[in-house]
């Protein structure tokens, strides 16, 4: 059955974000999402050099020799957390509305999430 409403989440495309849990657990360095994957159960999201994955690509035509491709894996949207540029540390992120329209704010400074 599907839902009515659309899950709402606190992470997009293009933010920095940290990785909080997994192997690739790195509270320290910011990186960017690729993309967001909304799921019901369980929500996933793409970060740009996290959990790397190795394909072996069969020849084709374009492609004679055939290819290994290392490309990023999703994880769950609850192993990272949101940089906070002005903090420099991995912050929550509040809901407020402003004007109308439904605004992101750090809770560690204050600041507006573009």
């Amino acid at each position: 059955m599907k839902s009515r409403f659309k899950p709402k989440y606190s992470i997009k495309k293009g933010d920095q974000v940290v990785v909080i849990s997994g192997a690739d657990k790195d509270r320290k360095t910011p990186k960017t999402v690729l993309s967001v994957i909304p799921d019901e159960n369980k929500p996933r999201v793409l970060v740009e050099g996290v959990n790397i994955k190795t394909r072996h690509l069969k020849p084709n035509a374009q492609n004679p020799q055939g290819s290994i491709v290392k490309q990023e894996g999703p994880i769950a949207l609850s192993n990272v957390m949101l940089w906070d540029a002005k903090a420099g540390a991995a912050t929550k992120v509040k809901r407020e509305r402003k004007d109308g329209k439904a605004i992101r704010v750090s809770k560690k400074s204050g600041e507006v999430i573009k």
